[in-house]
């Protein structure tokens, strides 16, 4: 059976996706899938640039504000709550476009995951606690000694993924980038067709500068803040993501403000260069100036159905 088309927006954080999926969306009659692992969160806001109420109220979003930040979803988790939102929306005679820039959980989602094993709860709170207590350079130089290859491709500051890889290895043996290798992410469930915003490094590195800038001067300090009287722990997943992590240690009073907004923005970078070389080699992927109307962002994925 042909699997099924899905339009998508993806790429960097700071590129102008948003923008783009919210345009096509009013354009051709959509609703927005988030691709997002941040944006799940209930009550992370300024740090995750999420949809405004006034943009949600424009364009349906899906798959936001879904999680309280103690919890965290795996890809295949989001791929099967993805799935259920695409139906619906297909179901009321609408176009799902995907919006995102998490590789991980549009891969999942395109292709399928490999069956990850359960893990005991007490492996995993145990391995979550090392996080807190070591920080994720002493656990990253543990995945990097039994897990070569996964640990190459893992930032040393990802403790989510560094946390996730140590865990399927501590409870099977075998390594997570084997098990990735054996799944290899062959049988397509969707047909993606997507485009990508082409913005050139040092104007999205300046883009990235402006939002940080923003989201500290709109009251990132004070959200964390309030997450933290709520009794949310610092070492909460939603708390761990870039930004909010820098945010909690200035709360904490280890860190100055002007120390977080340079980590957050250097970490950014770091991230959204990830994120570009997650997809630079990507076919599905059709390159758009972040200017484009939606009319055009539409033919162009028309010309790629087409070519398929």
């Amino acid at each position: 059976m042909t699997p099924p088309m899905l339009h998508a927006v993806l790429g960097p954080t700071a590129s102008g996706k948003s923008a783009l999926a919210m345009a096509l969306a009013e354009h051709v009659g959509g609703e927005i899938v988030s691709c997002d692992s941040a944006q799940i969160f209930v009550g992370l806001d300024l740090g995750t640039a999420k949809p405004t109420p006034a943009e949600q109220a424009r364009v349906r979003h899906h798959l936001i504000d879904v999680l309280p930040p103690t919890e965290q979803w795996s890809a295949a988790q989001y791929a099967a709550a993805a799935d259920q939102a695409i139906a619906e929306i297909q179901s009321r005679g609408r176009i799902p476009i995907l919006c995102g820039g998490t590789g991980l959980w549009q891969r999942a989602l395109v292709f399928g995951i490999f069956s990850a094993p359960a893990i005991d709860p007490k492996l995993r709170a145990a391995v979550r606690q090392a996080l807190v207590e070591h920080g994720p350079q002493v656990l990253h130089d543990e995945l990097r000694r039994v897990d070569p290859e996964a640990a190459a491709k893992i930032q040393p500051g990802d403790p989510q993924r560094i946390g996730r890889a140590l865990e399927v290895y501590r409870q099977t043996g075998v390594p997570i980038s084997r098990l990735q290798a054996e799944h290899g992410f062959r049988e397509a469930r969707y047909r993606l067709l997507a485009v990508t915003p082409q913005v050139p490094k040092e104007e999205l590195h300046q883009r990235i500068k402006a939002r940080t800038q923003h989201m500290y001067a709109a009251g990132l300090v004070e959200e964390v803040r309030a997450l933290l009287a709520r009794g949310i722990p610092a070492s909460a997943p939603g708390l761990s993501i870039i930004g909010y992590r820098d945010a909690a240690q200035v709360v904490a009073g280890t860190m100055t403000l002007e120390e977080a907004i340079e980590r957050t923005e250097t970490s950014t970078r770091q991230y959204a260069k990830r994120q570009r070389n997650w997809w630079r080699n990507d076919s599905a992927l059709w390159p758009v100036d972040p200017q484009a109307t939606a009319a055009e962002l539409w033919e162009r994925l028309r010309e790629r159905e087409a070519a398929l």
